[in-house]
């Protein structure tokens, strides 16, 4: 069950980057905010799923990403996760300026590199 909950949350993480990448692209920068946010969200399921857990509040993603973060301490989760959940507001919002969109949608980029190292 867990591995096929895992490769539910790959796949997802997959089609939000690539759905996110075309918004932003495309200058619609609050629904690729929220893509982005929703990749973000994915791979830290993917990661903890492989691991046995289950993740379901945005609570337990930020305290999950604390974890991973002592496990591996030059990786600067927290704040590639802060980035992400900035995009996350501006869905709601809208009044993140472009460059600051696209310089969280490199930040959810590294982030979701540095965490699929963990599902190979």
């Amino acid at each position: 069950m867990a591995k096929a909950r895992q490769a539910e949350y790959e796949r997802l993480n997959g089609k939000y980057l690539k759905e996110a990448q075309q918004l932003l692209d495309s200058g619609d920068y609050a629904q690729a905010s929220e893509k982005f946010w929703g990749a973000t969200a994915e791979v830290i399921k993917a990661v903890a799923a492989k691991r046995g857990v289950a993740l379901g509040s945005h609570r337990s993603l930020g305290e999950y990403i604390e974890r991973l973060q002592r496990m591996h301490p030059g990786w600067n989760l927290p704040r590639l996760f802060n980035a992400a959940n900035s995009l996350h507001m501006n869905f709601y919002e809208d009044w993140l300026p472009p460059e600051i969109v696209s310089d969280g949608a490199r930040a959810v980029t590294e982030l979701v590199q540095k965490l699929k190292t963990l599902l190979d």
